[in-house]
């Protein structure tokens, strides 16, 4: 378990072990987890990072129109 001390502004170091995991640099983003009384620690990434993330080779796009038709079709079954 690392530890650090929070200062009198409520900031804290990482320690540099938790930032080699989450591979964090200077100026990055990092998002707060409430769950149960615990906290849990996550870098932020940005929207060009995930880009294409869900692409499935040989799959054609769906447009939109397509996506509601699939939802209200498994919201009716």
């Amino acid at each position: 378990m690392r530890e650090s001390k929070i200062t009198a502004k409520g900031q804290t170091t990482l320690p540099k072990e938790v930032r080699s995991a989450l591979h964090l640099e200077p100026g990055d983003t990092l998002r707060y987890l409430l769950l149960d009384g615990e906290v849990r620690i996550l870098r932020a990434r940005p929207v060009l990072e995930i880009q294409g993330m869900l692409h499935r080779p040989g799959q054609k796009p769906v447009t939109l129109d397509e996506m509601e038709e699939a939802i209200v079709a498994g919201a009716t079954e």
